[in-house]
């Protein structure tokens, strides 16, 4: 009997410990997003084979979390979403290890080239707006980062993409980094739709492109990109602001 009590007594714990973890994991997602990755695999997600960053990297799903590794070192990828957006707000949590370069994709082509928003920690630039193998008309830059950011730790990305020539919102932790209306649609096609993606960056040692322009500090050995509550909220066609 008193087996039977210290079962019970345990199976309870377990239940809520993960019961405690699920909660957690979940519990910063903003009503009204629609997850769009599991948790558990990399289903509506797809490597870019095309890409100049690399067609190998390391990308898997670890304790709930997608993770991004350079693979061989030098060589990166883009990881991208199935499914193309227009108008929409993203939200997803980020952890990324000192001397990493990457980055956040909206409305990326299937070769990469899209509106980033930066992942660099060592160069000071994350949470900047820049251009994937296009020219940005209105860059933007997080000067206010440092305020809220949490080194070596989970940090919230809010993006908002709006418009044909787009109007673009980042939150980070909550708060408000910048918003920048462009003058013109800066994709050479003119696309106004394009996939969720995130860059894993080359370095030169297996680039021929890279010249000098970057060295081989972009990435440490073994370091890392991470995503988790990855959500996202479709807005009305007509929506401008």
């Amino acid at each position: 009997m008193r087996l039977i009590h210290t079962l019970t007594v345990l199976l309870f714990i377990f239940i809520c410990h993960v019961a405690f973890i699920c909660h957690a994991a979940n519990a910063q997602v903003p009503e009204g997003f629609k997850p769009i990755f599991n948790g558990k695999n990399l289903n509506g997600w797809h490597i870019s084979r095309t890409t100049h960053q690399g067609t190998t990297p390391d990308v898997r799903v670890e304790k709930g979390t997608i993770v991004l590794r350079q693979n061989p070192y030098g060589q990166g990828g883009v990881l991208l979403s199935d499914k193309k957006y227009k108008n929409f707000d993203l939200y997803l949590e980020a952890k990324i290890d000192s001397f990493t370069n990457g980055g956040i994709f909206i409305r990326s082509s299937e070769s990469g080239m899209a509106y980033q928003i930066e992942l660099d920690d060592a160069a000071g630039s994350t949470g900047h707006l820049l251009g994937e193998r296009m020219q940005v008309s209105v860059p933007a830059k997080a000067t206010d980062r440092p305020k809220v950011w949490k080194p070596n730790d989970w940090n919230s990305f809010r993006i908002r993409m709006v418009g044909e020539e787009p109007r673009i919102t980042l939150w980070i932790n909550g708060v408000k980094m910048w918003e920048v209306k462009q003058p013109r649609n800066d994709f050479v096609a003119g696309a106004t739709e394009g996939m969720i993606g995130f860059q894993s960056h080359w370095t030169a040692l297996y680039s021929p492109v890279a010249g000098d322009c970057c060295g081989l500090n972009l990435w440490a050995p073994g370091a890392e990109h991470r995503f988790r509550n990855i959500a996202i909220k479709e807005l009305g066609e007509d929506l401008e602001e």
